[in-house]
């Protein structure tokens, strides 16, 4: 089946980069874009107008939160209220278990899905909270991701997350990270399951991936298990690293050793590897401040970093900065990792916070941002076939509204859309040529539905803090409210 969009502004792709077309159209045929521009001449069974809209690849977040908002409870506390949201070691040793049920876990999965495809997102890679289970994912958990995934029409790199350990609080208030290394081993059994299981379903919109826990939770053994397996099956890895100097001081501790000389020791720093927030190394400015080789060593071994600036700016951190990672030859991708997952307030954050970091209005223009959600997830996927509107590209498209009165004029799109909108500008999208979403909706989705099965899941979530917080404070102890309430 031949498919015709058409918009008002259409971000194409010629001899590397995005190039701009005004009153365009992208024909795709079954799943692969067929022409991109002016002046199609051929026949089409179907043609859709988008009107005044910006058409867009589709955007690729690596680090995609399939979880319940938690952000709303754990991203304003001072560093010590903090540590009540970590488990404590009692909960560890005697107490730990799964907050929700398995079906409840489905409803979680199914919840987070639906947003990524409201926010445009056709391509992407998750990452939930470990903390509400007994240990961390599982099998038939990430089975069922997948099928909810398909049903929905996204392309989804997955795995369940799996570790040796767990950040906890000692009765003393002091964070460190107790063990329990058979299950690190259970973990990885289950994601290399699943990636038979991939193998199986041979379905274009599954790949199969490793994507073990913080590095902290993870031992010396279970990490260079992982090495061994990314390079025997040619999977890709997600580590969560480089992240603070929790993490650096506890592994300095540990094993005197640094975060970038423990993947390399494990054999894991090449380019298969993906370093979701690789903020904290050698040159950031406010903690070292002397390049010591850090961004040289992740750029030889071809390693791809992860930014997630909304998460950074609310968290108050900072990659610092965008445009020397960039200069030094570092591939770098988008994720959310956050709620809402919108990446145009993704990069809009990300734009502003490099000006902050290099003091310069020009440090990181939105167009090197936008290639960061599409090219460049594309390189860390090893997929020259997404990420872009070319012939011979995949149909992974996305088209957001520039309509609305509340986005103001148009000088250029990109600009409007990352000053003046969000994602919730999207109003179609595609992948692998199946239409997602029309019209600004899901078919088939009962989202009224789906946000009342959300609610109470949430609060059993935020509930369920007060058993594991190291002083057993409750609910509303650790989480009051902005103002008192009311009578």
């Amino acid at each position: 089946m031949r498919t015709s969009l058409t918009a008002s502004h259409v971000l194409g792709h010629r001899n590397g980069s995005h190039v701009l077309f005004r009153d365009a159209t992208v024909v795709y045929e079954d799943d692969v874009i067929v022409h991109v521009g002016h002046g199609f001449k051929g026949a089409v069974d179907e043609s859709i107008d988008l009107g005044h809209a910006l058409l867009a690849p589709g955007l690729i977040d690596l680090d995609a939160l399939t979880d319940i908002d938690h952000l709303l409870l754990d991203s304003w506390h001072s560093s010590e209220a903090a540590k009540g949201l970590t488990w404590s070691g009692d909960y560890f040793t005697n107490r730990r278990r799964d907050v929700f049920s398995p079906q409840e876990r489905q409803t979680i999965r199914r919840y987070a899905l639906v947003q990524l495809a409201l926010h445009g997102i056709t391509t992407y890679m998750p990452i939930a909270s470990e903390v509400h289970s007994a240990w961390a994912e599982d099998l038939p958990e990430l089975v069922g991701m997948a099928e909810t995934s398909r049903e929905l029409g996204l392309r989804g790199y997955l795995g369940p997350a799996y570790r040796s350990g767990v950040n906890i609080i000692d009765d003393d208030g002091v964070r460190t990270v107790l063990f329990d290394p058979p299950l690190g081993e259970a973990g990885l059994a289950d994601a290399l399951a699943f990636l038979d299981y991939a193998d199986a379903l041979d379905d274009p919109l599954v790949t199969g991936v490793l994507l073990p826990c913080r590095i902290e939770t993870l031992t010396p053994e279970l990490m260079r298990a992982t090495a061994q397996a990314s390079a025997e099956r040619n999977v890709l890895v997600r580590l969560h690293s480089l992240q603070g100097m929790a993490e650096r001081d506890y592994l300095a501790e540990a094993h005197s050793s640094t975060p970038l000389q423990m993947m390399a020791s494990a054999g894991l720093l090449n380019d298969r590897l993906l370093v979701p927030h690789g903020i904290l190394i050698d040159r950031h400015r406010s903690i070292f401040g002397e390049d010591r080789g850090d961004l040289a060593t992740l750029a030889a071994a071809g390693v791809s970093v992860i930014h997630c600036p909304q998460t950074s700016f609310r968290y108050g951190s900072v990659l610092d900065s965008f445009s020397v990672y960039k200069e030094a030859g570092i591939n770098l991708c988008l994720g959310t990792d956050s709620f809402p997952p919108d990446l145009v307030r993704g990069m809009d954050a990300g734009v502003h916070l490099a000006k902050l970091a290099d003091r310069r209005s020009d440090s990181a223009p939105a167009s090197d941002y936008f290639d960061a959600a599409t090219l460049g997830g594309a390189a860390a996927l090893k997929r020259p076939d997404l990420g872009r509107l070319e012939p011979g590209a995949q149909a992974d498209i996305v088209a957001f509204s520039l309509s609305d009165f509340r986005d103001g004029v148009i000088d250029d799109p990109l600009r409007t859309l990352l000053l003046n909108g969000t994602a919730r500008n999207a109003v179609h999208s595609v992948v692998a040529g199946r239409t997602v979403m029309a019209n600004g909706t899901l078919p088939g989705v009962d989202l009224p539905a789906l946000a009342a099965a959300a609610q109470p899941i949430f609060e059993k979530m935020r509930g369920a803090y007060s058993e594991r917080d190291w002083r057993g404070r409750s609910a509303a102890e650790l989480f009051p409210s902005s103002y008192p309430a009311a009578d």
